[in-house]
């Protein structure tokens, strides 16, 4: 099935199955290695991209939803060498341990930004469910804080 897209700002073109996740698609056929497979059941968040500016688990999306829509994963958060304020959080806040679901928790982050420019704790328990096993949640916490901060002054 041919499906089309823009990603990253970039349209794309691909020839898969419809059924396969949108994952595979990004990893394996436009080998975009930042998005990360976690659980394969929407459950732990490592997988999260944004498409048309919604935060979704691509393991879970079928690639034939894809038609037509914009998609950015963490290697499109940035504008050049300008990073998003949650990636410059991220580092300033010292966040990962070993790294593995941070993209997926910067783009959950990214998304509930767009929604809740100013979120509290409690903003952040009830639209941050991603799953980190190196529990960093604290940094995450202070990082999601400090993006909203870097995010009001751009």
């Amino acid at each position: 099935m041919k499906i089309s897209f823009n990603i990253n700002g970039e349209a794309q073109s691909v020839d898969v199955d419809g059924q396969i996740p949108l994952l595979w698609v990004i990893r394996d056929v436009l080998n975009l290695k930042g998005t990360k497979f976690g659980c394969g059941k929407a459950a732990c968040g490592a997988c999260t991209i944004h498409i048309d500016g919604e935060a979704v688990r691509s393991c879970s999306y079928a690639a034939k939803f894809a038609e037509g829509k914009e998609i950015t994963t963490i290697e499109g958060l940035s504008s050049g060498d300008n990073l998003h304020p949650v990636q410059q959080a991220w580092i300033e806040e010292i966040v990962p341990q070993c790294g593995y679901c941070q993209p997926g928790f910067m783009m959950a982050t990214a998304a509930l930004l767009e929604k809740i420019p100013n979120p509290t704790d409690q903003d952040i328990d009830d639209n941050i469910a991603n799953v980190c096993r190196c529990a960093t949640y604290y940094r995450m916490r202070k990082a999601i804080h400090k993006a909203a901060q870097l995010k009001g002054r751009a």
